[in-house]
């Protein structure tokens, strides 16, 4: 029982150190010398990056804040395999702790982004299948409305459906793939309320809509 404690917690570690590394305010500190916190929407996300610095330094954030949660899901597989555990996925206490880490960097004051895709990088670690449907749905919506935030919202209610089925599917156990899924599902819901309010109202931002 002590060996799975100290799994967890060095899980736990690794994810939220990772998850802290928040490559918006990285990129805006290092190539403008600014914080993307003060600028635009304040927050601390590549959609905000994009907006505000353009298409170069978006790719550069989305790629970091991607990677850091699929290398915690990967780290924290290594870490279990090297403490001989294989009770259950170590992905999941290791990207809900990268997940967090985005949301409140140890580095950064704990004021980051909403974990969309750190999000997605755990998810495409853990689950390919299910990454690969909850994109097909959340792509075309996107293309279709410009409304990054609503398929961000979308993405992350059939995440949990969508990983139910597709265990269920491929003969897999889905409780605890299910209950991490609704987990992460419902942090990028909460991260997600003004937009959900701004969605109600009609007044949400739609990509390359000008600035008022």
């Amino acid at each position: 029982m002590g060996k799975i404690f100290l799994g967890v917690a060095l899980c736990l570690l690794e994810g939220y150190l990772l998850g802290s590394l928040n490559f918006s305010i990285i990129v805006s500190r290092v190539f403008k010398g600014e914080d993307i916190r003060n600028f635009g929407s304040k927050n601390a996300g590549m959609t905000n990056i994009l907006r505000t610095y353009g298409k170069k330094y978006a790719f550069m954030c989305g790629a970091g804040d991607f990677c850091k949660g699929l290398l915690a899901v990967l780290l924290g597989r290594l870490i279990f395999l090297l403490l001989g555990l294989a009770v259950f996925d170590a992905g999941y206490p290791a990207g809900i702790a990268a997940m967090l880490g985005h949301l409140f960097p140890l580095y950064f004051g704990f004021k980051g982004g909403k974990g969309v895709l750190t999000g997605l990088g755990v998810m495409v670690t853990l689950s390919p299948v299910t990454f690969i449907c909850v994109l097909a749905v959340a792509f075309p919506l996107l293309y279709f409305t410009r409304i990054v935030s609503l398929a961000s919202i979308t993405g992350a209610i059939l995440y949990p459906f969508f990983t139910v089925i597709v265990h269920k599917l491929q003969g897999r156990p889905s409780l605890l793939d299910g209950l991490f899924a609704t987990v992460c599902g419902a942090i990028v819901l909460y991260m997600h309320r003004a937009n959900i309010r701004r969605l109600l109202n009609g007044t949400e931002y739609r990509f390359g809509q000008k600035k008022e």
